[in-house]
């Protein structure tokens, strides 16, 4: 096939090459093949959870997302941390902000890191250019990205700041939110970041869906629409295909999943259920699975789900996790920024 496209494409696009038979991505006016699956250790996708509330761990622990089973102990981070998100690249995740009760109770501006080949402990990277805490993260290959959140000194940031994965040191300015607040996490193609926005309070259940072009500093767009809206939910990806789950929406947690793609603007459609309505669980992916790990029933639980991206329909169980656990952060060495 041909590399130059024979009309306009929009950046971020996805198409198979009937050619070599696999997935490309079109970015910087030309098609780039898109790395699907990693190796690594135990030869599959690794999923990684790390941090959480319930004792407000440091626990890093992880799962092969090809096999179901329960997590196992990866490592631990050299800070407590709850209220946070991640993103990686193959080989690296990061953990940016959130709150900690040690040695006292505070919101974060720390980011941390693990090397996702082999087992071990986290390690410091940098600091976010504010405290934050609830605030999602979409990333690729290169870039992290922090999607507003709550700060102490402001209900709802809209600040976005970035780093560079394989460069630790401190966040710069990417840009600005539409609406400030908690945001969702994890659904990103190699080009396009896209999350919910406007979590401001317990009782606010926001619907607007932002996006971001990855590779380019500037203020988010609008997206769409959640069908059903929500607040604290939960998100995974492929690099076509986004799913936003669970959530709280007054006077309940919900079980609802809903799904999008990724590089076609509109409103989000049914998916399936979840096991139990849940929200604050943490979601990453392999190409053709998502997964979600722990979250509040309302009480903590230790409860791994997965769902087949391609199918719509009910997630199921994929096992336990170390311990009953929520408000943590999950990345993957195969997600749909990769």
């Amino acid at each position: 096939m041909s590399n130059k496209p024979p009309i306009e494409v929009p950046q971020g696009a996805i198409r198979l090459n009937t050619d070599s038979q696999k997935l490309e991505f079109y970015a910087q006016d030309r098609w780039h093949e898109m790395v699907t699956d990693s190796p690594n250790l135990d030869g599959g996708v690794r999923g990684l959870h790390g941090g959480g509330a319930a004792s407000t761990i440091n626990t890093i622990q992880f799962i092969t997302i090809s096999t179901q089973g329960n997590a196992v102990n990866f490592g631990d981070f050299p800070q407590r941390q709850y209220l946070t998100s991640a993103t990686s690249s193959r080989t690296r995740g990061v953990w940016m902000g959130g709150y900690t009760n040690s040695p006292s109770s505070t919101y974060i501006n720390s980011i941390q890191a693990v090397e996702m080949q082999s087992t071990g402990d986290g390690f410091d990277f940098g600091d976010l250019t504010q405290t934050a805490g609830y605030a999602g993260t979409v990333g690729n290959q290169t870039r992290a990205i922090r999607l507003g959140g709550t700060a102490p000194v402001n209900p709802s940031t809209n600040v976005m700041d970035y780093v560079t994965i394989a460069t630790t040191g401190d966040a710069v300015d990417y840009g600005d939110i539409s609406d400030g607040g908690r945001t969702s996490t994890n659904i990103n193609s190699p080009t396009r970041g896209v999350f919910n926005v406007g979590g401001n309070t317990a009782g606010n259940q926001p619907s607007d869906l932002d996006y971001v072009t990855i590779p380019t500093l500037g203020n988010s767009r609008n997206f769409g629409e959640l069908t059903v809206a929500t607040q604290e939910i939960f998100g995974a990806s492929n690099a076509v295909r986004g799913m936003l789950a669970g959530g709280y929406q007054t006077p309940s947690n919900i079980n609802n999943i809903q799904y999008l793609t990724i590089a076609t603007k509109g409103n989000s459609s049914d998916f399936g259920d979840l096991v139990a309505a849940m929200r604050v669980s943490a979601g990453t992916s392999s190409p053709t699975r998502a997964v979600w790990f722990g979250g509040l029933t309302p009480s903590a639980v230790n409860t791994i789900q997965y769902v087949q991206i391609a199918t719509t329909g009910d997630a199921v169980d994929f096992g336990d996790t170390v311990e009953a656990v929520y408000e943590g952060g999950a990345c993957s060495t195969g997600h749909g920024g990769l």
